[in-house]
């Protein structure tokens, strides 16, 4: 499920960018009075005002919602796996037993006996 809406997601991050390029910017009607040519753009002179309106705010709306399907389904996972169930449970052995639990005394330890200082050569 959700492969599924990641590629809905990354194609509509795709369209929604190229829908917002196609668009023109508010200030693109000065260019056309110092000789822009409007009747040479994608949609007529009238402009793609309404049409590409409508257009990228259903595009945005299908992209929020797949965020946020995204997100949801991200936080909520399951804790099962596959490879959990397929693979074969390993046992470990138990440590070798130490002295104490043979019966064996352990001696006590030895202090190093101290050293003589000796003086400092000058």
């Amino acid at each position: 499920m959700t492969l599924a809406i990641s590629i809905i997601h990354i194609v509509i991050c795709l369209l929604l960018i190229l829908i917002v390029l196609l668009q023109t910017s508010k200030g693109a009607d000065i260019g056309a009075a110092f000789g822009g040519g409007s009747s040479q753009t994608l949609f007529g002179s009238a402009g793609p005002g309404g049409f590409l309106t409508k257009i990228t705010t259903g595009v945005a709306i299908i992209f929020m919602i797949t965020s946020i399907g995204l997100a949801y389904f991200s936080s909520h996972k399951t804790g099962a796996s596959i490879m959990k169930e397929s693979r074969p449970q390993k046992t470990v052995p138990p440590p070798p037993p130490t002295p104490v639990e043979k019966g064996v005394p352990i001696a006590p330890a030895q202090p190093e006996p101290a050293k003589p200082l000796q003086p400092a050569a000058k």
